[in-house]
């Protein structure tokens, strides 16, 4: 029998207009965004808290605007963060910014840098001041309740180890990269592999290091990613696809080795990184969802689509699905009825920003992050970079494109 409809023992079922299931950016903004609107929404998150080591800490100008269109950037901001003005490529051969915000007409010419929980932290208890937002940890999403062809809700797993059922209107899947629901509807991405994966680790800033800046560092066929936060330096070590066990085996005095030659300023606390279980590893996916809806369910965030890591702009783009689907759909949730027309409509608002940031980000794993994963040949900033760089009109598109990306959203309800 198939997952979506097994009977499971359900200890009681719960009722509600939109039911989201996945507690990152993308769920919990809109979740904040309908229950501001007086929607009733349930919002149910697997693990106990939002506190998960090496998510991504970006935010990005994009959502810095959506969250001062709600009044809550100045807040936000109050709490101590890191704000990214420029991002560099370092060389042998020099320097070269590939992305300058400070030359943008932005309200906001930086990316924040800050903890991923604090600031889904900071949204929950935002969205906890609305009467119809109601929020359930360690709710482990295994089953879909279907009817008639339609998707009615959810069942889960409570912290309980019980059986619960939550029925909606509207089921939104905003459960990441590995989506349970996405997997139960038998929805199958279209992926695409670059050519590397990524090992992240944190070491302790100096007041002697360099500020408000992104980096990357590029020499002898080793490619490190440095991005600032209040204390520290949350470090990005760029890997061959598939090639993480060759450099474990080699033991981690050979990745502090490697740093300090890619990054030598580092190298007076590279000792500091003594043990595997000091690191994360990512391995970089790029994917869509040819149909992001069914009747009853609407997929969102990386559920629908998987971002590389080029540009760290996966946290954005989940938000700014967040808000065209609130825009889109609030009216409709307000009747307690959404059409699978509403849902598909969704899909074509964010389908296209979304394909052309993957192709951006193609453009960049192959051009540069590729040739820069070559040992033993000389690297040289790729020919289209060092073009678009003497064009003034073309000079601040990679900032605008991490930073904001196709378009503007706006939060119209």
């Amino acid at each position: 029998m198939s997952e979506v409809n097994a009977p499971v023992d359900v200890r009681d079922v719960a009722e509600t207009v939109c039911c989201v299931v996945g507690g990152g950016p993308a769920g919990v903004l809109l979740s904040l965004l309908l229950a501001r609107q007086g929607i009733a929404v349930m919002l149910l998150e697997s693990h106990k808290d939002f506190d998960r080591d090496f998510r991504g800490d970006t935010i990005h100008p994009s959502t810095l605007d959506v969250l001062d269109q709600l009044g809550l950037v100045d807040r936000l901001l109050a709490i101590p963060h890191g704000e990214m003005r420029s991002l560099s490529l370092t060389t042998p051969e020099g320097s070269v910014v590939l992305a300058d915000f400070r030359r943008m007409k932005l309200k906001f010419p930086y990316v924040a840098m800050l903890s991923q929980s604090i600031f889904l932290d900071f949204l929950v208890e935002e969205a906890k001041r609305y009467p119809t937002f109601q929020l359930v940890l360690g709710a482990n999403v295994q089953r879909l309740v279907e009817e008639s062809g339609q998707i009615r809700g959810v069942r889960y797993r409570g912290a309980d180890d019980e059986w619960h059922e939550v029925r909606a209107a509207l089921t939104v899947a905003a459960d990441g990269r590995f989506s349970k629901v996405r997997s139960l509807l038998g929805l199958e991405p279209i992926k695409t592999a670059p050519p590397m994966d990524v090992v992240w680790f944190r070491l302790p800033r100096k007041p002697t290091d360099p500020a408000d800046a992104g980096m990357i560092a590029v020499q002898g066929g080793r490619f490190a990613v440095m991005l600032e936060r209040v204390d520290e330096w949350q470090i990005g070590y760029v890997i061959l696809k598939g090639s993480f066990q060759k450099l474990r085996a080699s033991g981690i005095e050979a990745l502090r080795t490697a740093l300090a030659e890619v990054v030598p300023w580092l190298a007076d606390r590279v000792e500091l990184l003594q043990d595997w279980k000091q690191v994360s590893v990512l391995s970089v996916e790029s994917s869509i969802l040819p149909v992001w809806h069914k009747p009853g369910v609407l997929l969102i965030g990386d559920a629908a689509h998987v971002m590389s890591p080029v540009g760290g702009v996966g946290i954005n783009y989940a938000i700014q699905d967040a808000v065209e689907t609130s825009n889109i759909l609030g009216e409709s949730l307000k009747r307690g009825q959404v059409t699978d027309a509403e849902l598909a409509t969704v899909q074509k608002r964010r389908e296209l920003p979304t394909k052309v940031i993957q192709a951006f980000q193609r453009f960049m794993q192959e051009r540069l992050a590729a040739p820069a994963l070559q040992a033993g040949k000389p690297f040289r900033v790729p020919l289209a970079l060092r073009v678009m760089r003497s064009i003034p009109g073309l000079r601040n598109l990679p900032g605008r494109m991490i930073g904001y990306g196709l378009r503007r959203v706006r939060v119209e309800r």
